[in-house]
């Protein structure tokens, strides 16, 4: 029988002594044979006899940039090899890389053993979802060179349930196929989930009438906001689950039972939480920046990453620890620490935006472009509105935001839909005056 976590590992200080136990193994494989980690940690006394995550603490970060920049350049002998691998690069089996959406794309190696640990990080996505080994789980992906839906799929299988390929069918032939097939359980990014729901009109298909019963969301924020939720369980008829995790780190998280955000994935991976409003060590509900150290993935190990996503941690309380004893990440994540704008003295992160603008069901997409005209930051939503009532939207962004925002509509089908993660803010240092 398929467990949601290790019933050894059902506390916090059991769940503590594993981390430990898991953090020394892997700082033991991979010091010296790791180069980047051997000489980030050359200052530490004795990483490899760890007896406390506090210890953590004052180690070095990693950051992305860092990891970017160890990218030794491709030759007649050699591929790109990124600076944290630990082998040999013949001891390597897949080959993937970052989207690139912030910087220069990571390449991203991994053994037979750390693809092994992928899979048993997914395995509690799939059990917390409730998939079971009759489903047939239609993975809605290009299968590019990210790894996300490349690890799903693989995990599906490994699973035991079926696993349907999509990649290179447009949206209206997946749809054909998945009721073709009578998947069960689809895999896609929220956006491209409530994209399916505009095509299907569009060619006739009522979405509500196919065999899917569960959706999985991941590749972008959204599976944990109300808004975008509400529509999904609606039109689907379906449960939702939210999923979250990182090429250069792993599938750390999956949504919680009550679908109020994301637990992190504790036996494989050890969080932090840096406030951003002192840098220290985050409290209970405090909004932070996640670091992640990953416990396994000897291959490609990352000690303390920061990954740059924002979030608000909840330590369970012994009530609670039945359930689940994992972190909570309220409303799952929450934004990105480069990707928050301030407006007129507003601290805002797109996906603030997105759970206000998703709670109108009748809008099919959005663009915000943040423009400054006079000096003074001004914000302009495009929406893709059936009811061509832009009024009501712009009074709600007041609203709940504080702030003015103009609104207007443009045609239908006009602005860019995205299988993959979606860009929709739109960063403008200037406009002329109108």
């Amino acid at each position: 029988m398929h467990e949601s976590f290790s019933p050894e590992a059902n506390d916090r200080p059991t769940l503590n002594r594993l981390k430990i136990t898991r953090l020394r193994e892997l700082l033991q494989e991979i010091l010296p044979r790791n180069d980047f980690y051997s000489k980030k940690l050359a200052g530490v006394q004795r990483p490899k006899d760890i007896h406390s995550l506090e210890q953590i603490e004052d180690w070095p970060f990693t950051l992305k940039e860092e990891l970017v920049a160890s990218v030794r350049d491709a030759n007649e002998k050699s591929p790109c090899l990124p600076g944290n691998l630990t082998y040999p690069v013949e001891n390597y089996v897949r080959y993937h890389q970052t989207s690139g959406t912030h910087g220069r794309p990571l390449p991203v190696f991994d053994t037979a053993d750390d693809w092994q640990w992928w899979m048993e990080c997914w395995q509690n996505v799939l059990i917390r979802g409730g998939v079971m080994e009759h489903d047939r789980v239609f993975v809605a992906s290009s299968f590019g060179p990210y790894i996300g839906f490349w690890s799903a799929f693989d995990a599906v299988i490994h699973f035991g349930a079926t696993a349907v390929p999509t990649g290179g069918l447009s949206s209206r032939a997946r749809l054909e196929l998945m009721r073709s097939v009578g998947a069960t359980v689809l895999i896609a990014t929220p956006s491209y989930a409530l994209h399916l729901i505009e095509v299907a009109g569009e060619v006739g298909i009522d979405v509500n009438s196919l065999a899917i019963r569960l959706i999985i969301v991941a590749g972008e924020p959204g599976g944990s906001s109300p808004s975008v939720r509400t529509r999904l369980q609606q039109a689907w008829d379906a449960e939702v689950i939210d999923h979250a995790g990182a090429t250069e780190v792993g599938p750390w998280g999956v949504g919680d039972q009550q679908g109020k955000g994301l637990n992190i994935l504790e036996p494989w991976f050890h969080p932090e939480f840096l406030s951003l409003k002192t840098g220290a060590q985050a409290t209970d509900g405090e909004l932070s920046e996640l670091v992640i150290t990953t416990l396994g993935r000897s291959g490609a190990p990352v000690i303390r990453y920061r990954t740059g996503d924002v979030v608000r941690p909840h330590w369970p309380t012994e009530d609670q620890i039945d359930v689940c004893p994992w972190v909570q990440l309220v409303g799952g994540v929450l934004g990105r620490v480069d990707e928050m704008f301030i407006v007129r003295g507003v601290n805002i992160f797109p996906q603030s935006i997105d759970d206000i603008v998703r709670s109108f069901p009748e809008i099919l997409e959005y663009r915000l472009s943040v423009l400054n005209q006079n000096s003074l930051d001004m914000m302009v939503l495009e929406i893709e509105d059936q009811l061509d009532d832009p009024d009501r939207v712009a009074i709600e962004l007041h609203v709940r935001l504080g702030l003015k925002v103009t609104v207007t509509v443009v045609p239908r089908g006009s602005l860019p839909r995205f299988e993959g993660k979606g860009k929709r803010i739109i960063r403008k240092h200037s406009r002329p005056p109108e």
